[in-house]
């Protein structure tokens, strides 16, 4: 697998596990009940998964921090729009669909543009 499908992949898992962590609280009791015990143990795991995905995004953009960090935030935008929809169903206003239109362009400036 190349170092940029694993950098993708690791920002996306550590992505979507914040944004479980974080916004689990309101889908499930056991979640808000146990938010200390939650922090300790997702934020060991999302924190690797950051580590690695810029370590990989290091590699790939020919050791440059902006890059890979332009595409974990437009990643990050991207999937938490996604799973706000499905879980929490809060639609896309014109202002939020705009944003991820400008995340995809953030997205595709950092990959293709050299």
């Amino acid at each position: 697998m190349s170092k940029l499908a694993l950098t993708i992949l690791f920002f996306l898992t550590g992505q979507t596990l914040i944004w479980f962590q974080t916004n689990g609280q309101f889908i499930w009791k056991w979640f808000a009940e146990n938010t200390f015990l939650l922090s300790l143990v997702g934020g060991t795991t999302i924190s690797y998964t950051f580590i690695m995905g810029t370590r990989f995004a290091y590699e790939h953009f020919d050791g440059l921090l902006w890059p890979g960090r332009f595409l974990r935030f437009a990643l990050g935008i991207s999937s938490y729009a996604i799973l706000t929809w499905a879980f929490m169903g809060e639609g896309l206003s014109l202002k939020t669909f705009t944003s991820l239109i400008l995340a995809t362009g953030i997205i595709f400036v950092q990959l293709f543009w050299k």
